[in-house]
Parts: structure tokens; sequence; C-alpha cells
């Protein structure tokens, strides 16, 4: 099946009448900017988080917005839906460690956000009747076979690898999700995400782009793993919330890829960051470890298409952004290598 196949069912481009909306990983990276463009469009907002890896920054700089309300709280915990009183219009799943390295730290937690974590996300959606939105990743697709990724792929993953707890708990937070929309009529859907960056990224040297910049400010060398030559598709965090907010405001079940299109491979983005940073860095290449696919591009034919999608932030223009996000954030000293 194609992706254009996907688009039999003709879906609604304007949001929904939205009044409050559940954020699970709302302190997160991603799940923080989609806190703050609901705001920003007069949604009240609750964000739950166990800030096991989300930022207490990303919350207390929503914290005096009218409408928006934190929940410490581990979504995965047993009797969590009692603790989300709602009643919601939305439910935006996004818990869980983001980043395959935090995954490799905290394997059972992102197993539990995907398991436990999802059912109790889709039950709260489920009591009120809400639209559920699982944000799910990239590394559904796992070492693909093909390029680009498309959402007929059906993945080649491997369940006992050091990258499993990651690839795996999106796969089956995936398949859950559809249980409960075949099985329960749940209104849910399924957005793929790929490589977001942008400000309030962390910066501790899980990801590639904060790692850099980070580097970059201090005249450290950029650590790149392996021979750089790997790809990575980056958007800006921006053009992703649109997406996926647009994939929320469907009917859409079947999962809908939203990334980028500037595919660039780890050495290109280290160069990039040494240009506009003014940074007199170099480049420093270390032995390489187990690590994601050697190339990694989203097809976005059906978000395109359905949706009249599209990334729009240039990359000079997002890098330029995040940039300077962390020289006003980050302090000297950047030890760490990027992975992707």
């Amino acid at each position: 099946m194609t992706p254009t196949a996907y688009s039999a069912i003709p879906l609604p481009l304007s949001r929904p009448g939205w009044r409050r909306a559940l954020v699970t990983g709302g302190a997160g990276f991603l799940g923080s900017h989609l806190c703050e463009r609901l705001l920003d469009d007069g949604i009240e907002v609750d964000c739950a988080d166990d800030l096991s890896t989300g930022s207490a920054d990303t919350v207390r700089r929503l914290a005096g917005r009218p409408g928006f309300r934190f929940l410490r709280q581990d979504v995965s915990a047993p009797g969590c839906p009692d603790a989300l009183p709602g009643p919601y219009d939305l439910v935006l799943h996004f818990a869980g460690p983001a980043s395959p390295a935090d995954c490799r730290d905290r394997r059972l937690a992102a197993l539990d956000a995907a398991g436990p974590g999802t059912r109790n996300a889709l039950a709260v959606a489920e009591r009120d009747g809400a639209r559920f939105l699982l944000g799910s990743a990239c590394q559904v697709y796992g070492d693909q076979a093909g390029h680009p990724q498309r959402e007929d792929y059906w993945g080649h993953v491997d369940p006992v690898g050091p990258r499993s707890a990651h690839d795996e708990a999106k796969r089956f937070a995936e398949a859950l999700t559809t249980a409960c929309a075949t099985a329960h009529g749940t209104d849910a859907g399924i957005v793929r995400v790929f490589d977001t960056y942008g400000p309030w990224m962390r910066a501790d040297g899980r990801q590639v782009l904060p790692t850099f910049v980070r580097q970059a400010l201090a005249g450290a060398p950029l650590t790149v793993e392996g021979d750089g030559s790997q790809t990575r598709s980056l958007a800006y965090v921006d053009d992703i919330v649109e997406g996926v907010l647009l994939v929320a405001a469907s009917r859409s079940v079947r999962p809908v890829n939203i990334g980028g299109d500037d595919e660039a491979s780890v050495e290109e983005i280290a160069r990039r960051v040494i240009h506009l940073t003014g940074s007199p860095s170099r480049l420093e290449y270390r032995p390489g470890r187990a690590r994601g696919p050697a190339r990694r591009r989203p097809d976005t034919t059906f978000a395109r298409e359905l949706y009249g999608w599209r990334p729009r932030v240039p990359w000079e223009e997002g890098f330029k952004r995040t940039i300077a996000h962390f020289t006003e954030r980050t302090p000297a000293g950047c030890p760490g290598v990027g992975w992707l």
C-alpha cells in the first residue's frame, strides 16, 4: 500500500473545538512545545510528567500561563487515570524516555511508558470521549531496508539488541493504540515523529545538535561518532508541532510520518554548527558503537497530500534560533558525544 492510498477518507484540516488537553510527557522537549502551542491557541492544558527525563525549566516557563496546570505524575503508575481529572477533549501521549540513549539507561521505564503508560492514557481518553494521539517515533522502522521510510514499511528491529527498549516500546505502544481503536472504538491516532530540534532541548550530551552546539560555544572539539557519514533528517520544532496537531485534529487512525526533508550527515551537521557559531572548534572522530540506521529520512507524502503540511523553517534559521537559546542558557564546559 502506498502512502497516497491512505487518503481515501477526507480529513478535516481545521482545529476541532478543543477546550482542555492533556499532554503526557509535557515537561519534555517536544511535549513542552506542544503545551505552549495549545496555550497560544486558547486551549487549557494539563501537563503530566514525573520529571524523570523532563525538565522543571520547561514547566517553570509555562507555569504562569492562564489555563496551564502541571501534574507531577508517572503515567505508567497504577491508578494514574484517577489522578488525571479532566475532562479532556484531547490526549497527547508523549511520555517516556525520549532518546535511544535515555532508553539504554532507563529500559524498563521506556517499556512501562509504552505499556501501562499508553493504556492509562488511552483509558483517560476513553473515559472523556477525547481524541487520543500517540507520539511514536521513527525508531519503529529500525534498520530499514528502503529509503526514505514510508508508513507502510513494517520495520526491521532487533527485539533484544541495544536499542530494543526504545524501538520495541514504540512498536508496542502503536499496537496497543490500534487494538483499542479496533476493540473499543477509541478515537485514536498515531504520529511518527522524526528528528526534531529547537530551543529547550536538553543540554546533556544525549543528542547530536545540542551536543555540537555546546561544544562549539565552548570552543571544544565537536565529537563525531564513527566517520560521521550516517544521515539524519532534521526538522525545527515549530514545524513538528504543527504537523502533530494536524494529525490530532484529523480522524486518522493509520500512522503518519512527520519529519524534515533536510537530510544531512552527522559530519555536515557539525560543520554547520561551527560555521554559524563562528567557533574555532575542530571535529574529533571517535570509534562508533551500536547506533541507529545509516540513513534516516521520512517519506511525508501522506502528510503533504492530506494535510498540506510541510516543514517551513529552513535549517539555517532553525539552527540560529537554537544556537541563540543555548548561548543564553548553556554554561561553559561540554563533555559528551552526540548520538541520534
